[in-house]
């Protein structure tokens, strides 16, 4: 529930103010004079707004909008009074009030007041916060990360900040990895300089190398000019490696020898070049698990994984998740020329009650599509049709496992995507090394026939299908296109 802080000397009219925005769904708080409203506003960074009366005995309305500019006190302020002369609007203005009003004020106005005040800091907070990720001063005050949970990720944050040595980010998918990495960047001796982002899992196999170190014209067929890896764009400020274990084994060699030595050596080139990188790296899988199976080298984990930092999934910070739709309407609703000023009690608890296994993501986009949809002035829970369906999918599954006798036969549901079905093929014999006339069957069809079945199971992600047969990807591409298997895949992609 978002605080309101009601200043007023009037001790009625300040019960008043409150009762309204109590009704409205706000938490209110009170303070009687000017100076009592500034402690608070100082011990509590997370009130939504404030309705601040221009005329008190000891700190006046003006006075303590002075004070909060001065500490960089960014809450929104309505002001109300019984002067309703011009130039003090406009000084009031003048000061940053987000809205004006003269007392005795209808408690309509003063929710539409209020509403608009919170949306418009949330619009300035995102604004705020892509201004400082872009110019490389991002902090912990930029992110949303109030709960519990994450109190230990911004602690480990702070004290990565104050050294160059590697850091390790573990998550799941979608948690803001990258944030973290920004936060490390931001705080540091290196804020305001280059931070250079690769997804290790995104670049072909046999470009890892180039892509990291650079290459020089002539060092392979399409190298028409030197070209300056992503190390060397990174200079003197931060490489973020983002799914780090995708990185294939030749090429955590070089990373490793660049780590531990600062030098890159590109493609081609005849001698070694120094850089001044600070690496942090990200993977949503354990590393230990890799380096232990042999997928991921040792000594390159144990360099990497000098100043571990695992982010908790948003399930285990659900009381981030009202500030977080509150910044997704305000700049989805910006973007897409909506006039959405929030999202109602009965779509929050819902969104409250999802256990988001896309974690910030998931929810960044369930908003997006929300927005986009909705004609309403507030979300509502028929704005969320997947999460509604999800929802209730949970809940008719769990009656029928309930209500099902202990004996009942299993019910298949085909949750096969289309790619699936299009790799699914007759039913083997009972063995699966005989073929259908009880033959010995060719090693090349029982290859084949692993392969399919690998990329049925993982739903067609090759990188997983790839460490699943443990086998490098080009080589997993190398019998797709032997078996006839890389064309269908082809068509269904189409």
């Amino acid at each position: 529930m978002t605080r309101v802080l009601v200043v007023d000397d009037d001790r009625v009219q300040l019960r008043l103010t409150a009762e309204v925005a109590n009704r409205a769904g706000f938490k209110p708080l009170t303070a009687t004079g000017g100076e009592q409203a500034l402690t608070i506003l100082r011990e509590d960074r997370n009130i939504g707004a404030m309705i601040l009366d221009l005329v008190m005995p000891d700190l006046d309305g003006m006075g303590v909008m002075d004070a909060m500019r001065r500490e960089g006190l960014t809450t929104p302020v309505i002001i109300q009074t019984a002067n309703a002369s011009l130039e003090t609007v406009i000084s009031a203005m003048r000061n940053g009030a987000a809205d004006y009003f003269v007392k005795p004020v209808a408690p309509e106005r003063l929710v539409i007041s209020l509403r608009n005040a919170m949306k418009l800091d949330a619009l300035e907070a995102t604004i705020r916060s892509e201004r400082a990720r872009k110019a490389g001063t991002f902090s912990a005050s930029d992110m949303i990360a109030k709960a519990p949970a994450m109190a230990r990720v911004i602690s480990l944050c702070a004290k990565a900040a104050k050294s160059n040595i590697p850091v390790l980010i573990e998550g799941e998918t979608g948690v803001g990895k990258e944030l973290i990495a920004r936060i490390i960047q931001g705080s540091g001796d290196r804020a305001g300089k280059p931070f250079i982002t690769v997804n290790c899992g995104a670049i072909p196999p046999n470009l890892v190398e180039s892509v990291l170190f650079g290459h020089k014209k002539g060092a392979f067929t399409g190298a028409v000019a030197d070209q300056a890896g992503k190390f060397a764009e990174a200079h003197n400020g931060t490489l973020f490696l983002d799914e780090v274990g995708e990185l294939p084994l030749e090429t955590q060699v070089k990373l490793l020898r660049a780590l531990q030595e600062g030098e890159i050596e590109p493609v081609g080139a005849s001698r070694a070049e120094r850089v001044n990188v600070r690496v942090i790296s990200a993977t949503n899988r354990r590393l230990l698990n890799l380096a232990k199976s042999g997928e991921f080298r040792e000594d390159l984990y144990y360099r990497l994984n000098v100043f571990p930092i695992y982010t908790p999934p948003l399930r285990e910070r659900m009381e981030d998740v009202p500030a977080l739709v509150a910044m997704f309407i305000a700049r989805f609703a910006a973007e897409a020329g909506k006039r959405v000023l929030g999202i109602s009690p009965v779509a929050l608890d819902l969104l409250m009650a999802y256990d988001w296994p896309g974690n910030v993501r998931q929810l960044e986009n369930a908003v997006y599509r929300a927005i986009v949809l909705s004609d309403g002035a507030f979300l509502e829970s028929v704005d969320f049709p997947q999460i509604v369906a999800q929802a209730n999918g949970r809940d008719i599954a769990s009656k029928a496992i309930e209500a099902a006798p202990v004996a009942a036969a299993p019910t298949h549901i085909d949750m096969a995507t289309a790619r699936q079905r299009m790799f699914a093929e007759p039913p083997r014999a009972q063995d699966r090394f005989l073929d259908t006339s009880g033959e010995m069957a060719a090693l090349a069809e029982i290859e084949r026939a692993a392969i399919i079945f690998a990329i049925e199971h993982h739903g067609g992600r090759m990188s997983r299908v790839a460490r699943a047969l443990k086998i490098g990807r080009s080589t997993l591409y190398r019998k797709l296109h032997e078996y006839g298997l890389a064309e269908e895949l082809i068509n269904d992609a189409a």
